[in-house]
């Protein structure tokens, strides 16, 4: 929090990725049948899903034009139960693997893919939410 300021941010809505409509079908596909999500709302060219308090939405914008010339720029992270079975059943389906899962000095695990767009997304368990250090 910026000194002597309250913030503006009360909570995330959502994240949104763009993709053209080429790709949408594939994209869709990946976040439906390989991670397993639910649409919330499903359109033609839009496609979103509830994950706790926040949305992910899949869309498509005219001025996007096949895949991800910076990958690394934005990393989708989500939450996982047993990670290493969900490693096991996107290897196994053929979802490009970056980083096999692995522990992280916090002490949770994280397994890095790519969407067919080439955006990284991650899948983390351990995650234990911390309060933030008081500011001086």
């Amino acid at each position: 929090m910026v000194s002597g300021m309250e913030s503006l941010i009360v909570g995330l809505a959502g994240v949104l990725i763009w993709t053209s409509e080429a790709r949408f079908s594939a994209m869709r596909r990946f976040y439906v049948e390989a991670l397993g999500l639910r649409p919330r709302s499903d359109r033609p060219n839009f496609v979103n899903f509830q994950i706790g308090a926040a949305r992910l939405t899949i869309g498509v914008h005219e001025a996007i034009d096949g895949v991800s010339r910076d990958p690394l720029r934005i990393m989708v992270n989500l939450e996982v139960a047993d990670i290493d079975a969900a490693h096991e059943r996107l290897t196994t389906i053929g979802v490009p693997c970056l980083r096999a899962p692995s522990t992280e000095p916090w002490g949770g695990k994280v397994a890095t893919y790519a969407d067919p767009d080439g955006n990284t997304v991650q899948l983390m368990t351990g995650i234990a939410v911390r309060p933030e250090p008081p500011q001086s």
